[in-house]
């Protein structure tokens, strides 16, 4: 069994949760704005892409 969740997992409990795109992204520009490498951190931890990490900073602005 694997201990950390992957990004579907995380869009998966951000949706039941009731988070749209639109509020999903807030998240992001929030946590992109007040922690910007804490932000780095966890896009990384999930086993995104650099391609994917530097895209997903680059619209959290």
């Amino acid at each position: 069994m694997r201990n950390k969740p992957n990004k579907e997992e995380w869009v998966t409990m951000f949706r039941e949760i009731g988070l749209d795109d639109a509020a999903m992204k807030k998240w992001h520009h929030l946590f992109e704005t007040r922690h910007p490498d804490g932000h780095e951190d966890f896009l990384n931890w999930l086993g995104l892409s650099v391609d994917d990490i530097a895209n997903i900073r680059t619209g959290s602005k």
